[in-house]
């Protein structure tokens, strides 16, 4: 029973200093509302200014370099930029071919199954055998394009 009596007592004590606080800055207002605004305050020009530019020159727009559709692609899997794929920058970006390699046909791809296709297609690349991947050989990985009377079936 004493629990619902303090409760109630707090309860009551907050809503008061609730109360007290809200009439406090309605006081506040009511002040900042009744004060006149200043009178030194000039009306604005009717004109704008105007400025001779016709001599500036801005700086020259930065060029943007036209990479090659393998470049961008080989920057996509490149992660820190140092111009080698690692075993793990290749792993993190098959995601979206998840679900094609399913090996047993099971319609469940087990991570092992996705890992190991994805090492085999990333040991099929080192040529060299030293875990990273070239350019060079990095474009050996590149999907097989169809050709447009392939991919349309009108």
């Amino acid at each position: 029973m004493g629990k619902y009596l303090i409760g109630g007592v707090a309860t009551l004590m907050l809503m008061l200093a609730g109360f007290l606080y809200m009439l406090g800055n309605a006081q506040e207002e009511v002040a900042v509302q009744a004060e006149p605004p200043p009178q030194d305050i000039a009306p604005p020009d009717s004109e704008l200014p105007e400025a001779d530019v016709s001599d500036l020159v801005g700086p020259e727009p930065p060029e943007a370099t036209e990479l090659t559709r393998e470049q961008r692609r080989f920057a996509r899997y490149d992660r820190d930029s140092n111009l080698r794929i690692t075993r793990n920058e290749m792993l993190s970006s098959r995601s979206k071919a998840f679900r094609k390699l399913d090996i047993d046909g099971n319609n469940l791809l087990t991570f092992e199954e996705w890992a190991v296709a994805t090492v085999n297609r990333f040991e099929d690349a080192d040529a060299d055998g030293d875990a990273e991947l070239t350019p060079e050989e990095f474009a050996t990985t590149r999907p097989k394009r169809k050709s447009k009377k392939e991919r349309c079936r009108c």
